[in-house]
């Protein structure tokens, strides 16, 4: 059985349509459009930012003694200046600026935007929820389709070790760079997209290079209003090509303000942690011996939840310092029918932004209504169970001890060590047998597959 939803996609460029199609194609002299396709891109350039990569043994301490004056504060004006520069053009579809938003009474402050201009009525497409890893597929939209004036600049690791900026830089397509763009129907200020060796057109999947990138980003900014944010396919990514969201919210969201507990700790330094007293149950990745450590850590665990096909979300924060993985199951329970209508009723679909805590609604009588109780609500149908989160974080354990044992050659590493009540971990036939949602093949009705 195929599990689907119909849903608006989001536009998130003005050249994107409702049915795909090559807009022209290879066509001599291009395809009109300026897009980032073999038709248009040869001899193109666009600014470029290349960050500096420190060495592991200098690289955390100059992650937390950035002085003023360096290329992190430059990046940060840079991506504003480029993206306020497009909206004086006219690029985007709305004034995000201009909707309305507020803090809600309770003790986390959850917050809601009322953004009426990213409910779009054209005609609902039905996207596939129960496969989080699906190929890549060129008739589609993707992100080389979109134009050069979308794009703020290129970011990539430096080549000599110094960080530097390049106003007029060509493209190296032989060498795919990731570039930076906007997105013309942002939920906030400075609403970008972080799109990892765009020419190579990557399917949305997490993979080590692209995230460490991500991590880069959101270090080189470093602006903790800044954060970067992932969707997976399943969990409402709506583009299956790789790329990440960020933008700037002044306010702390609530899940950087719920309280973890510690788990373990990895032989690398990474601490990991599990949510407490939030309404979506996940893990809190920090600290480590190097970015690298963080980004393997991090990505390790995405590419577990993938090859497993369970539908995820990840959100950046803290300048890169702190990382939250969150399964989810929202989209799944949504195409069994089980959602109640009310929540169907709103049209908020529960992506990283969502689950963080800003809560995007498309109707003004939700946004008048909003209540930390309803945003509550909404939230717990997007969380797996305890049950069901205790397999997946097994899973993931056992994941990051294979890949630290791969790595080093060595055996596991004690340090990783499961979460799971006393007595459980020999119980695994028995919790099989008794959980909701049975263990099934790839396929099937499930989203989530375990072994």
């Amino acid at each position: 059985m195929m599990l689907k939803i119909k849903r608006v996609p989001t536009v998130v460029s003005n050249y994107q349509k409702e049915e795909g199609g090559d807009g022209g194609g290879n066509r001599s002299g291009g395809c009109g459009r300026n897009c980032l396709r073999s038709c248009c891109i040869q001899g193109a350039k666009l600014p470029l930012y290349a960050f500096k990569v420190e060495s592991a043994a200098v690289e955390k301490e100059l992650s937390m003694t950035r002085m003023k004056g360096t290329p992190v504060q430059f990046l940060d004006s840079l991506l504003l200046g480029e993206w306020e520069d497009r909206m004086q053009k006219g690029l985007f579809r709305y004034d995000v600026t201009a909707c309305e938003t507020k803090v809600i009474p309770g003790r986390y402050g959850f917050i809601a935007q009322l953004n009426e201009g990213r409910h779009l009525k054209k005609r609902p497409t039905e996207f596939r929820v129960d496969k989080v890893l699906q190929p890549f597929d060129g008739n589609k939209f993707n992100f080389t389709k979109v134009g050069q004036e979308e794009v703020l600049f290129q970011f990539e690791a430096s080549e000599d070790g110094e960080a530097q900026f390049f106003p007029n830089a060509p493209i190296d397509v032989d060498n795919s760079p990731g570039v930076v763009a906007i997105n013309v129907s942002p939920i906030e200020y400075g609403h970008v997209l972080l799109i990892p060796r765009i020419l190579e057109c990557l399917p949305q999947r997490i993979e080590g290079e692209s995230f460490l990138l991500a991590l880069h980003m959101a270090v080189e900014a470093g602006n903790p209003y800044f954060r970067l944010g992932y969707n997976s396919l399943g969990a409402f990514a709506t583009i299956n090509h790789l790329h990440f969201q960020a933008y700037y919210l002044a306010s702390i969201f609530p899940i950087e303000k719920a309280p973890s507990r510690k788990i373990s700790t990895l032989g690398s330094g990474v601490r990991i942690s599990e949510l407490l007293d939030y309404p979506v149950r996940g893990l809190v990745f920090e600290g480590g011996n190097s970015l690298l450590n963080l980004a393997n850590a991090v990505s390790e665990s995405c590419i577990c939840l993938q090859d497993n096909n369970i539908p995820f979300n990840v959100l950046i924060s803290d300048s890169g310092k702190r990382i939250f993985l969150l399964p989810q199951c929202y989209a799944e329970k949504q195409a069994l029918g089980e959602v109640s209508t009310e929540l169907l009723d709103t049209q908020v679909n529960p992506a990283v932004w969502e689950i963080s805590g800003h809560m995007v609604l498309k109707r003004k009588e939700d946004y008048e209504g909003a209540s930390e109780d309803n945003a509550w609500r909404l939230l717990a149908e997007v969380s797996l169970s305890e049950e069901r989160f205790e397999e997946v974080k097994a899973l993931v354990f056992e994941a990051i001890s294979c890949a630290s044992t791969i790595a080093s050659g060595s055996p596991p590493d004690k340090t990783v060590e499961s979460a799971d009540k006393p007595g459980t971990a020999n119980n695994d036939a028995d919790k099989a047998n008794q959980r909701s949602h049975p263990a099934v093949l790839p396929g099937s009705r499930e989203c989530v597959v375990l072994q």
